[in-house]
């Protein structure tokens, strides 16, 4: 297999660490590049838990595209940034993988339309974990036969949007095959604004935020005489990162923009 040459956006945050190791453990992947908000000029093993990676550090995505010959960007900061750095890689013929949530409808339809321009590729996953996948596809699957949903996903403390992007595309999926309901008592009325969570089609998605967790998420169903929970958990951040992988080695065969990881798992 052809060698994939990678840069990383977002190096020193916790998945980005993760993703580091991940290529730099793959044997068809190399490592061309990071992008860092500090740094600039120097070597990722001259900072502190990247002992050994010589990979070379920019702060100026044009430069870094610029110089730097790479197939694959894998982005993993925030949305406001994640955007710009995907519009820029599109344009330097880089191919995205990015790992941020919260794009919005017009920001998917652009880069869309600039992905298919320039023939390229480009995956936008809210989950990269395989298991936290074949939850979205299970609860799509489940959603023919129980019409009543309710989706609680838990993350940790540090997160910055809710619901997650994960639990707004697992809602997406359900509500695919979901005939619209409004759940609950007809006169049921909040005593206290929110108790009830964010509203999507009838159905009902409740956010969790506290220290400890990392990333998980349920989906509850309900019918006569009977539940169907469907949960996954990640324990820990490398548990994203055979996903990562996945979409690294299936972008650079695609020319389009790709959102969810359920759309390349045969």
């Amino acid at each position: 297999m052809e060698t994939i040459k990678v840069i990383i956006a977002g190096p020193r945050g916790r998945m980005g660490k993760e993703a580091v190791y991940m290529v730099e453990q793959s044997k068809n992947l190399q490592l061309a590049a990071v992008l860092d908000r500090k740094y600039n000029g120097q070597k990722l093993s001259e900072i502190e838990g990247f002992s050994g990676v010589e990979a070379p550090i920019f702060t100026d995505i044009n430069e870094c595209f610029s110089e730097v010959e790479a197939d694959v960007l894998i982005d993993l900061t925030t949305p406001e940034t994640g955007y710009i750095h995907t519009k820029t890689a599109l344009e330097h013929n880089i191919r995205p993988v990015v790992g941020t949530t919260g794009f919005t409808e017009e920001q998917l339809k652009e880069l869309k339309e600039l992905a298919e321009e320039k023939s390229l590729g480009c995956i936008i996953a809210p989950n990269f974990a395989i298991g936290a996948v074949l939850m979205m596809k299970f609860s799509e699957m489940a959603a023919k036969y129980f019409q009543d949903v309710e989706i609680i996903e838990l993350h940790h403390d540090r997160k910055l949007d809710a619901p997650s992007g994960t639990a707004i595309k697992t809602a997406q999926m359900i509500a695919g095959v979901r005939e619209r309901k409004q759940q609950g008592h007809p006169e049921e009325k909040e005593t206290m604004k929110g108790a009830r969570g964010a509203d999507m089609e009838g159905m009902h998605i409740h956010s969790v935020r506290l220290p400890g967790l990392i990333a998980h998420q349920q989906v509850l169903f309900g019918a006569d005489g009977e539940t169907l929970t469907i949960r996954h958990d990640s324990y820990n951040r490398a548990s994203f990162m055979t996903g990562v992988k996945v979409c690294v080695e299936t972008v650079v065969k695609v020319e389009t923009l790709i959102y969810g990881m359920e759309n390349i798992l045969d």
